[in-house]
């Protein structure tokens, strides 16, 4: 019965990665191209017997859509910052850069990520108070009972929705791009904002890779890890480079529930050709006509405040750069995720040149 274990862990993913898919298509996001990210991320791991998936993932989507101001802004981003995940997955010195910053730093940053995920689902409580309001208030009650992420997003994204559905009689007009089933070429932009968000992405995202990327390999029960760090980002950064092109969403490294079925493997490009029929289908678009964006604001919060911050922070300040490592984690959550570890590696090592300290 391997094989129902196997399609069970895909589906508890799918259910996971849905919600987050709407979100991406309230930021404008075209989910069509986006199949094919879950495509080349299911050939990849299917070739090379890679137990870490690709997915929507809710952090990466709220940075790009808070620094970038329309769509093509946010996929000159995602475009930025595929081109310098690339170049450290090939280089295969994702590592090497994560060991001469130091685990404090980085964890440093990955909290301050978690106080901005938390301040953007207060924000989107603002457009629609009453749905965002009660989308927090189940997901609070739902992970203080479950302490499970996929019935907390489940839970406060489909009730929150129905009530604005039923009560509010919400009806979102989606844009043409996000429904069309057919390639849109989007010609990315240069500027000082998109520079800034793709080098904040990249930061991100080396944060994620190697966290959420080991993470999911620890599930498997497999010693040593059995995630190849380098390729996961090298599958990560070509996925959103083609489908930015596009107009698609990023689909990036995710802590995945497949890691812990009996073929881990198999799950995992299960759960991600399941999403890949999904988009190809339309049935995403059809779905997300009915969600606002504050339904989301529950899980969120969540994922920052509960998930995130307080795991990153309590190993941050516990080594022996605490301050440093405080700076660091206000620096992101003001800012971006760039500036602060480029805060945190100045003040660990510049500061110290020049007879400095903090």
């Amino acid at each position: 019965m391997h094989w129902l274990a196997d399609l069970m862990a895909a589906i508890g993913v799918v259910l996971n990665g849905i919600p987050q898919g709407i979100m991406a298509m309230m930021l404008g996001f075209a989910v069509f191209p986006t199949t094919f990210s879950f495509l080349l991320a299911s050939g990849v791991n299917g070739f090379f017997g890679s137990v870490a998936p690709l997915s929507f993932q809710a952090e990466s989507l709220a940075l790009v859509g808070n620094l970038g101001k329309d769509l093509r802004e946010r996929t000159s981003i995602i475009f930025g910052g595929s081109l310098i995940m690339v170049v450290i997955g090939r280089s295969g010195s994702l590592s090497r850069r994560v060991d001469f910053l130091g685990e404090d730093i980085m964890s440093a940053m990955m909290a301050g990520v978690g106080i901005m995920l938390t301040r953007i689902a207060i924000n989107m409580t603002k457009s629609e108070q009453k749905t965002g309001w009660l989308s927090i208030i189940i997901a609070v009650i739902t992970y203080l009972i479950t302490k499970d992420l996929v019935w907390t997003i489940v839970l406060s994204v489909g009730l929150a929705s129905a009530y604005a559905a039923l009560i509010e009689k919400y009806r979102a007009e989606l844009p043409e791009n996000v429904t069309a089933r057919r390639f849109i070429f989007t010609k990315p932009v240069l500027n000082a904002k998109v520079i800034r968000g793709a080098l904040s992405l990249a930061c991100l995202n080396i944060g994620a890779n190697i966290s959420y990327g080991l993470i999911t390999g620890q599930m498997t029960g497999i010693k040593p890890n059995p995630v190849d760090l380098n390729l996961l980002t090298s599958t990560q950064a070509l996925a959103d480079m083609g489908t930015s092109l596009l107009g698609g969403a990023p689909v990036e490294t995710i802590i995945s529930a497949t890691a812990s079925a009996p073929e881990p493997v198999i799950a995992g490009i299960l759960m991600m050709l399941i999403m890949a029929v999904i988009l190809f289908a339309g049935w995403l678009p059809k779905i997300g006509k009915y969600v606002p964006s504050s339904a989301i604001a529950g899980f969120l919060l969540i994922l920052g405040m509960v998930v995130i911050f307080p795991a990153d922070a309590a190993a941050a300040l516990s080594g022996s750069h605490s301050l440093i490592a405080g700076v660091t984690i206000v620096t992101t959550a003001v800012f971006d995720p760039f500036a602060g570890l480029v805060t945190g590696g100045v003040l660990k090592f510049i500061l110290p040149l020049l007879g400095l300290s903090l």
